[in-house]
């Protein structure tokens, strides 16, 4: 990559800003306890990726971190060791690779350099591989695919940009959470407000757990929804 004379002047197809302010780690802690399926409540049940699977061991393993959002050309991986390089602990890299499944854009010896800087994780529109290693666990992944052929190194690509990963759009420095269930990202400017919501939601399914456990389940609410509809009950 070229160097360029005049900040913010790329060449085409390439970018790379840096990365912006972190958040207290008291705050990434809390959050870390929220399921992704809560959130998403939360949020209108229409957002979060499709179509990624965990390619880490764990059932319980949990993302939490804040996006180095990276968008590269399919099969290409150079802008994304720029992104590793620029990468805080607990940062995940988020990868717009166009769902493509040719080649792969992460493997082994990435994950390794991942370990070694306590990244938070990756989440990937398009392809991992080695998978005995990433079998190992400690590295949280979640990818669309996977194949043995390896990535090109020839860019262009982008870091720190505004990426659509796997129908998630998602911003740099966006909170981005994952667990069994799928990956969410929440933009920072909203945590505020919508951690009241959350702690709401969760101890009205506490309670509705209660409920359920005792065999009677919830009548009232199922029979008004059923009326509302017209049936008559």
């Amino acid at each position: 990559m070229r160097e360029v004379e005049q900040p913010g002047q790329w060449p085409p197809g390439w970018r790379i800003e840096p990365r912006g302010a972190s958040l207290p780690a008291a705050v990434l802690q809390a959050w870390r306890s929220v399921p992704v399926a809560v959130v998403g409540d939360c949020l209108g049940r229409l957002i979060g990726t499709m179509g990624l699977r965990a390619y880490h061991p764990d059932l319980h393993t949990v993302l939490c971190g804040q996006a180095i959002t990276v968008r590269t050309r399919p099969g290409d991986n150079l802008i994304i060791h720029k992104a590793m390089l620029m990468a805080q602990a607990g940062d995940v890299i988020v990868i717009d690779g166009g769902g493509d499944l040719t080649q792969a854009l992460v493997g082994g010896l990435m994950r390794t350099t991942a370990v070694a800087k306590q990244l938070g994780g990756f989440v990937i529109d398009g392809a991992v591989r080695d998978l005995v290693e990433w079998d190992e666990g400690g590295m949280p992944v979640y990818a669309r695919g996977h194949t043995h052929r390896g990535p090109s190194k020839e860019g262009p690509g982008e870091v720190n940009v505004p990426v659509c990963c796997a129908g998630l759009v998602v911003q740099p420095g966006d909170l981005v959470l994952g667990d069994a269930d799928g990956v969410i990202a929440i933009p920072v400017v909203q945590l505020d407000a919508l951690w009241p919501k959350v702690q709401a939601h969760l101890a009205m399914e506490a309670e509705s757990r209660a409920i359920n456990a005792s065999g009677v389940g919830d009548p009232e609410r199922f029979d008004a929804l059923l009326r509302a509809k017209g049936v008559p009950v």
